[in-house]
Parts: structure tokens; C-alpha cells; sequence
């Protein structure tokens, strides 16, 4: 019997998740040109967790309590609360959208390798994708680094979008498993909340364009939050992690062509070449995970008890 996980994932749904996806980068960084990121994630995090929230009550969903409860909030402060303050910071001091989606697209790279520390074996072709992620996220950072002369703060900034988004993700795998993903989405967002609104009262709140502001703030909220999120783990549940993985290699596209023509940002020399070696990443990590998932898969089938028929005797 072939694993979930070897699975090839629909085109449409595949296009779905890829655009919506994709979709984030470009409306995030207008939301914050028209609106201070704290604010705007204030928003996103506050009504994201109201709507679904209310659809886990509609559809009675089991809560988690106690040490389980504990750990959703801490995943939802690293995968999501790290990563989009983090981002929104970076997008507002002028980094691309782009090139924040060609950074964090290697989420799954980073994710294989993290995973090593709880069990899971580390492969050549992981190894190799690993370094064909550095190096993507070396040419897309240089035009930046050479205009500014050194590290930029933006880069750094979605550096550490990268790292919390990969933490929580292996951090939500190893303490979160069987807590439903309706509860879990809700009460990730909502433990952003409270920390964001910290944030939001200690720096600037300034709105330049009301109505971009409220416009783009929908959009992240209802593509982003909550239509982007349903989709990806209704894919995984229905597909497996390594056919959703494959779409990292497509997203950092999508979202350049989006982005150039949402926002006019047109993609340099370096992020194109960054683009190319980090699909090829993205498919090297992919490709080894659905090998390793058919060995799992086959071993296990191999090491099971032969199944013995008593014939009853005449």
C-alpha cells in the first residue's frame, strides 16, 4: 500500500494553495506601506482568531486543555506571531516582498533539517538541499547587502521570520499532534494578540492611506489568515507533507509576478537567481522526503507479523 505522504496533489487544488499562498507577500507589504505593521497585524491576528474561532464553535470542535493547550499557544507565538512581526518589520524598512517569499520558502529545508533533533534521519539529498537553500538565500540577500554595504537589518528580520516559522513548525509536529487544526489556527492567532498589541502601543501608529489600509488588511486577513491556512492543512491532512512541500518551489515565483504586478516590484538579477536554486532546494527536500516516507513505508510493511489461518481440522 503506498503512504499518504507519496501522494501527488490535484492541479486545482495545488493552483489554489499556491496563489493564496503566494497572495500574502504582495498584500502584506501594501498593508504596511498604507499602515504600521503592529497595527496591522493587530488586525489580522485579532479578526483571523474571530472568525475562526467562530467557525470551530459552529462546527464543535474539541478544545485542548492543560499541557496540550500550553504548547498550541507557544507554536502560534513562534510559527505565526515571530514570523509575521518579524516580515511586516522587514517590509516596512523596504525589503521586497519577493524576496521575503524566496527566504522563507525554504521553510521546509530548514524544517528536515530541525527535524533530526527528534528522531528523524538526515539524508545526502537533504543535506544537499540544505545547501543549495543557503545559497539561494545568499544570491537573493546580495543585491541588498551590496547597496547597503553590509548586513541589512531587513535580511536579518526575515532571517529570524524563517527560523520561528521552521521552530514552530517542528515545535506544533512533536507537542500539537491530534489537537484539531480549527482550534489549533484559532488559538494561535489569538496568543498573537496580546504580545502584538504590546508592540503596537510602544511604537508609532500611523495610518497614510485609509482605504488601501482597510482594503489590503481584508485581503491578508480573508486570502492570508484564514482561506491560505485552511488550505494548507486540509492539503497536507488529504495529501501529505512532502506533496504540499513541492510548492515552495512555485510560490516564490508566484509571488514575484504578483508583486511586480501589484506593487511594481520587479525582481533584480540576484532574487531571480535566488528563485531558481531555491525550487531547486525546495524539490531536492521534497524528493527526499517522499523516498524516505516509501522506505518507512516499505520496512514497515516488511516487518510485519505474516498473517497465519488456522485451517480447522476435519
Amino acid at each position: 500500500m503506498v503512504s499518504m505522504a507519496t501522494r501527488s496533489m490535484p492541479l486545482r487544488a495545488a493552483a489554489e494553495l499556491t496563489f493564496c499562498y503566494a497572495l500574502g507577500y504582495p498584500i502584506g507589504a501594501l498593508a504596511v506601506s498604507a499602515m504600521s505593521p503592529m497595527a496591522v497585524l493587530l488586525f489580522r491576528f485579532g479578526l483571523a482568531a474571530a472568525i475562526l474561532g467562530a467557525w470551530s464553535l459552529a462546527t464543535k470542535v474539541s478544545w485542548p486543555t492543560g499541557r496540550a493547550l500550553v504548547h498550541v499557544l507557544i507554536s502560534g507565538l513562534l510559527a505565526q506571531g515571530v514570523l509575521f512581526t518579524c516580515l511586516y518589520l522587514a517590509l516596512m524598512h523596504g525589503a521586497p516582498a519577493v524576496l521575503g517569499a524566496v527566504i522563507i520558502s525554504m521553510n521546509p529545508v530548514v524544517t528536515a533539517v530541525l527535524l533530526t533533533f527528534i528522531g528523524e534521519r538526515l539524508t545526502w539529498s537533504r543535506l544537499a538541499a540544505l545547501g543549495l537553500g543557503v545559497l539561494a538565500v545568499l544570491a537573493s540577500c546580495a543585491g541588498r547587502l551590496v547597496a547597503v554595504g553590509g548586513v541589512d537589518p531587513a535580511v536579518l528580520l526575515i532571517l529570524v521570520s524563517l527560523l520561528g516559522v521552521a521552530v514552530g513548525g517542528v515545535y506544533q509536529q512533536r507537542f500539537c499532534a491530534g489537537v484539531d487544526f480549527r482550534a489549533t489556527a484559532t488559538l494561535q492567532n489569538a496568543a498573537c494578540v496580546a504580545p502584538v498589541a504590546v508592540l503596537a502601543a510602544v511604537m508609532p501608529w500611523t495610518v497614510t492611506d485609509a482605504w488601501t489600509a482597510a482594503g489590503a488588511i481584508a485581503a491578508v486577513v480573508l486570502f492570508n489568515a484564514v482561506l491560505s491556512m485552511t488550505l494548507y492543512v486540509r492539503a497536507i491532512e488529504r495529501h501529505g507533507a512532502a506533496a504540499v512541500a513541492m510548492l515552495f518551489t512555485v510560490i516564490p515565483a508566484v509571488a514575484g509576478l504578483l508583486s511586480w504586478a501589484l506593487l511594481g516590484q520587479r525582481p533584480d538579477i540576484g532574487i531571480a537567481v535566488g528563485l531558481v536554486v531555491g525550487a531547486a532546494a525546495c524539490w531536492l527536500n521534497a524528493r527526499g522526503s517522499r523516498r524516505q516516507a516509501l522506505t518507512a513505508t516499505r520496512e514497515v510493511a516488511g516487518s510485519a507479523p505474516p498473517d497465519r489461518t488456522v485451517t480447522p481440522a476435519a
